[in-house]
């Protein structure tokens, strides 16, 4: 018997519970076919291992560990209810099925179970709006906070997409299964959704103390990496791409103290260079396959930006025209907003904040803090700043983001 230093298995349990919970569960929602039962037997489970681990040591294999352990407290919490509730009999025959047990708790299947829950709840069964919110709380852990922002909605209106989206599982009994490939397309547009707004909540997190939450964004591209290997379609090769070569900036987007560091003045020497070889790679062959769609083509202006060793060599023609060729498949208000942004670095800033003010009268971005801090960033350059300070401070009431938030406070400084 190996005693551990319960400061040490708690510091340990806690960077676990930060990277491999969402897997647990994963893997406990195909073991029990029950959300809340899954979430509240992992969470028994981490309790366990605090108590065991010091006693008896640190297993070999924690995440296996805790995925037994919190199947063996959803048995007992079965077993209490089922006195109550027949219909809970065929969980409990089914989990007390000893080669079940065995078979399903493999670093194999627990590898694919984050995939297979995805796929579950992008069923077409299941609401377009609630497919996304719930795979976001589920999947990936994502607070209802966090998932109204990236949403621009509010709260509650999250937390009824989720509630709907899993009574719908529930009710129509879909199954926890990664689909057949003829079946894929059908769900794949939620499913590159759900895995890219994963990985822009690592790449700019909506809001907390860092820019960056580098277990989102590589848990994003690792299941992009394993989509793409299960259905090598253009999209999937084109969203791998954007990720890849978006990621590859993580090194400079921040200073040593956290705060940000805006793409024109990242030191470029930082940038990971595999990264953007490998996603540029990926770009051609989406490009050359000529079914390709947003993701590519976000990929491809991402590919520019990697091109350029220096800011002021960036080719941004070719981004304007790429975006143009975006407005045509998604004329989003963002597409907009980034089109504008990228035609006042071609053309001046005085053609660029025409653009943002158009859309900003629209209303669709009014409460979007990066709407209000590109124009600044315009009127700042141009000269303007009563209407630079004004902008800047519409965008700091908005901003979530800590190091957003001095960014935009320290340009207010310089306004005065």
């Amino acid at each position: 018997m190996v005693e551990e230093n319960p400061h040490d298995v708690r510091q340990f349990l806690d960077e676990l519970y930060r990277s491999e919970s969402r897997r647990v569960f994963a893997t406990l929602v195909r073991l029990l076919g029950d959300f809340d039962l899954a979430e509240e037997a992992m969470h028994e489970a981490f309790t366990a291992a605090f108590e065991k681990w010091q006693q008896e040591g640190i297993p070999k294999n924690p995440r296996a560990w805790l995925v037994s352990t919190g199947r063996f407290k959803a048995i007992d919490t079965i077993r209490r209810r089922v006195r109550f509730d027949e219909s809970l009999e065929d969980i409990s025959r089914r989990l007390d099925d000893e080669k079940y047990q065995f078979a399903a708790i493999d670093d194999e299947n627990i590898e694919d179970d984050r995939l297979r829950l995805i796929f579950t709840c992008c069923h077409p069964a299941i609401s377009a709006n609630a497919q996304v919110a719930l795979t976001l709380r589920e999947v990936c852990g994502l607070r209802t906070e966090e998932i109204a922002s990236a949403f621009l909605t509010t709260p509650p209106t999250i937390a009824q997409r989720i509630v709907r989206g899993k009574q719908k599982i529930r009710d129509a009994g879909i199954p926890f299964e990664i689909p057949t490939v003829p079946q894929m397309p059908q769900r794949l547009d939620s499913v590159l959704s759900v895995i890219y707004l994963v990985f822009n909540e690592g790449y700019s997190a909506s809001s907390g103390e860092s820019v960056t939450r580098h277990d989102l964004s590589e848990e994003a591209i690792r299941l992009g990496r394993l989509l793409a290997r299960l259905l090598p379609d253009s999209e999937v090769i084109g969203l791998l791409a954007l990720m890849l070569i978006q990621e590859s900036r993580r090194s400079a987007r921040t200073s040593a103290t956290g705060d940000i560091v805006l793409l024109e003045d990242q030191d470029r020497s930082l940038w990971n260079r595999e990264y953007i070889a490998e996603g540029s790679q990926l770009v051609q062959q989406a490009l050359q396959s000529r079914r390709f769609g947003v993701y590519t083509i976000q990929a491809a202006i991402a590919a520019v930006h990697g091109d350029a060793e220096q800011p002021e060599a960036t080719d941004w023609t070719q981004i304007i025209a790429l975006y143009d060729v975006l407005m045509r498949i998604e004329p989003t208000p963002i597409v907009q907003l980034n089109r504008a942004v990228a035609l006042a670095m071609r053309d001046g800033p005085e053609a660029g904040l025409v653009l943002i003010d158009n859309i900003l009268s629209e209303g669709v971005l009014s409460e979007y803090h990066l709407a209000h801090a590109a124009k600044a960033d315009l009127c700042r350059r141009l000269g303007r700043t009563k209407e630079a300070t004004v902008s800047y401070r519409r965008a700091l009431e908005l901003a979530k983001q800590m190091p957003e938030r001095r960014f935009l406070e320290k340009r207010i400084e310089q306004m005065q």
